[in-house]
């Protein structure tokens, strides 16, 4: 990481330090959420959101879609990417470029210069849904950060260590603020608790979630 990028963000965005190589920067996705939200149709019409089954054969309480060269999908068959989606058998959508630009600049002004994500997951989170604790480990090269952006209306994010029963910090996220974690923090566990009713101007009774990641 290269802590003289921090002093880049401009004065009215926040960067919060949560462990070493893991930031919140706060309201970093604000003034670009409309144009990624309408990225964010456009990509579910052609891969619309559905709920995937673990191997285990529970379903997810989260709706996905995905965009970029590869997808991240689950099933009987494991956890795991791969470049077409599963439902139409086409390749994932194009990652739209502000998105992926969101990505880049966010993970440069956390300190990881270079990130140039090849997937990115949307998650649609209805009232009741969270995410448990988990790792990202099914990327190749664990060198490359995580970027994680949301949406609409708020939800705790879990933070945790690298062995699931260290017990996670609580990270409050509000529409627009952006987790990014790498290096040391990268196997760090983390998730989302059940996100409470509300209404949203831009996403109604949703939360999205983008989290971008280098696959391949």
């Amino acid at each position: 990481m290269t802590q003289d990028l921090f002093r880049e963000l401009p004065p009215e965005l926040t960067l919060e330090n949560l462990v070493e190589g893991a930031v919140v920067l706060r309201q970093f996705a604000v003034s670009e959420a409309e144009q990624l939200l309408t990225d964010i149709q456009q990509v579910s019409a052609k891969a619309p959101f559905r709920h995937m089954k673990t191997p285990g054969g529970h379903t997810m309480s989260v709706a996905m879609s995905c965009c970029g060269d590869q997808g991240w999908v689950t099933d009987s068959r494991g956890y795991r990417y791969q470049p077409e989606d599963p439902v139409s058998g086409l390749p994932w959508p194009t990652m739209p470029e502000s998105l992926r630009t969101l990505a880049m600049k966010a993970a440069d002004a956390a300190g990881f210069v270079g990130f140039d994500p090849d997937a990115c997951l949307i998650n649609r989170y209805p009232p009741g849904a969270k995410m448990g604790l988990h790792q990202d480990r099914d990327e190749q090269d664990f060198s490359h950060p995580i970027v994680s952006v949301s949406l609409g209306l708020p939800v705790v994010f879990q933070f945790g260590g690298l062995k699931r029963n260290e017990r996670p910090l609580r990270v409050p996220l509000a529409h627009g603020d952006v987790v990014v974690w790498g290096g040391p923090a990268r196997l760090r566990y983390h998730g989302v608790l059940t996100l409470k009713a509300g209404t949203h101007a831009l996403t109604g009774d949703y939360r999205y979630n983008l989290t971008f990641r280098r696959a391949c």
